[in-house]
């Protein structure tokens, strides 16, 4: 698994294209696509996930649906018509990151 430190930078990005591939996801099933995804390598806990989320979803990037599951309620979040367009350019941003970061780490890899 990976310090928090080395991924606190990209949760943001991580969860934005998460939330841009599927229709609505709640804040646990977050967490367990990442680990999924990443084969436990990065785990979100749910104090690195609810603020983010709360946070853009008070800047307008997301809105929540809330579901009632017998006396649960399930608050999901999904991406709104602004939030599309701050996904595409943290996606761009990350990606341009992770080319920078090749540069330093793994040179030879570009000159291939």
């Amino acid at each position: 698994m990976y310090s928090k430190e080395l991924t606190k930078g990209t949760l943001l990005p991580i969860i934005l294209k998460l939330l841009n591939d599927s229709d609505k996801m709640y804040g646990y099933e977050i967490t367990q696509k990442v680990k999924e995804l990443t084969v436990g390598k990065i785990d979100i806990s749910e104090g690195g996930l609810y603020p983010i989320l709360h946070k853009m979803e008070h800047q307008g990037v997301l809105e929540t649906e809330k579901v009632y599951i017998g006396k649960r309620v399930r608050k999901y979040y999904k991406v709104t018509k602004t939030g599309k367009k701050v996904i595409a350019e943290k996606i761009n941003e990350i990606n341009d990151f992770i080319e920078t970061l090749t540069l330093i780490f793994n040179p030879k890899t570009l000159a291939e």
